[in-house]
């Protein structure tokens, strides 16, 4: 079984910008009950299909395949749910870890988070100075919620 073990923070400031390129991401969702989600993804010229379980604190099964890019497309324009999540994501390194950064578009602009992949529910790490507020085990964070309940619309301005 694959464990994700990951925790999310707002960004603050533009520190971050520059350190990557970036790619475009277009995702959905097919099914989503009980913490259990199924998502289809467009990464740049990748398609997947992933499968989550529900979330035990910062960790949850995960499960994710690659699929055709035209069959990707074509799940993500006939059934998934919508909003559809439009982002561009970056890969930064730092302190030996991976920072995955982003940026929203769409329904959802306006919202930059960064998350990092750790090895162990308590691994200590150290934060970048563009690093805000923990929102790890907050849902209204996670990307199925932000499909479901986007952020312009509950955002605090």
């Amino acid at each position: 079984m694959g464990i994700e073990i990951e925790r999310k923070f707002l960004v603050v400031g533009e520190g971050w910008r520059g350190l990557d390129e970036g790619v475009t991401y277009r995702q959905g969702y097919l099914a989503s009950r009980d913490g259990i989600t199924v998502r289809v993804r467009v990464a740049g010229e990748m398609g997947y299909i992933t499968i989550k379980g529900a979330s035990q604190g910062i960790s949850r099964a995960e499960y994710e395949y690659a699929i055709p890019l035209n069959d990707a497309i074509e799940l993500l324009d006939t059934l998934c749910d919508r909003p559809l999540i439009e982002k561009t994501r970056y890969r930064i390194y730092w302190q030996d870890l991976l920072w995955e950064v982003d940026e929203f578009w769409g329904a959802n602009q306006g919202l930059i988070v960064a998350e990092v992949e750790l090895t162990d529910a308590d691994q200590l790490i150290q934060l970048p100075d563009w690093i805000g507020a923990d929102v790890s085990e907050d849902p209204r964070y996670f990307n199925v919620s932000l499909a479901q309940f986007p952020y312009r619309e509950w955002r605090e301005e």
